[in-house]
């Protein structure tokens, strides 16, 4: 995985597929299992503009019905960790497993008190050539993110290895990563330029987890 200048790099792919799943995720009238669909999308094709120069590839020979040629495949000798971060990352998650089916996942679960995490399968050591994805619904503050990077970190995770793909980030989240984080590049279908009163992405697109799960904002059903 290619070594890059050293700062934080957001990338805003200009796909109109990306751009489309943006805008039925935005929609309030957008009923909740297309939120979700929207979601995994958005996931998908986020997973592959992140890995388009980063998954690493080996030279093979193969026979066709006609003759021998010379073809990449994936090197799956390089193990790619993927790190979804509850409940909605999984969301983002759905869309990325199938382009990268051969991914081992390990989950993040932030605590509810804001300290700590309620639940938390990353393995005790991570090897330097493990690729590690990242899966965040959206970057608001920032924090829930740098809270992940720093436990990554504590396991030598960071820099050129490391990718984040989030749905949306505001803008106050990234001068937060960036100022704490010297080298990382995070994929996202849009930047919000601001957070509400209640740290909330504006324009946004309400609750991630409220939405992809059904629940109204009062938490009732039925």
């Amino acid at each position: 995985m290619a070594g890059m200048a050293m700062s934080l790099r957001v990338v805003v792919p200009p796909h109109p597929l990306i751009a489309n799943w943006l805008t039925l995720l935005r929609d309030r009238h957008t009923p909740d299992p297309l939120f979700a669909t929207a979601m995994a999308e958005l996931g998908r094709w986020l997973t592959y503009e992140a890995v388009r120069d980063w998954l690493p590839q080996r030279a093979v020979e193969v026979e066709t019905p006609l003759s021998r040629t010379e073809g990449t495949v994936v090197d799956p000798e390089v193990p790619v960790l993927a790190v979804p971060i509850l409940p909605a990352g999984l969301g983002l998650w759905q869309g990325g497993q199938p382009v990268l089916p051969g991914a081992r996942v390990a989950l993040l679960a932030p605590a509810a008190a804001g300290e700590g995490w309620a639940l938390d399968t990353l393995p005790a050591a991570i090897g330097e050539r493990v690729g590690v994805l990242i899966y965040v619904p959206v970057v608001a503050s920032g924090r829930t993110l740098l809270a992940v990077l720093e436990r990554l970190g504590a396991l030598g995770v960071q820099g050129p290895r490391l990718r984040v793909i989030t749905s949306v980030a505001a803008a106050p989240g990234l001068k937060l990563i960036g100022e704490r984080i010297s080298d990382l590049t995070l994929y996202c279908s849009c930047i919000d330029a601001e957070l509400d009163g209640e740290g909330r992405l504006l324009p946004g697109f309400g609750d991630p987890e409220q939405r992809l799960h059904g629940i109204g904002a009062a938490g009732c059903l039925g």
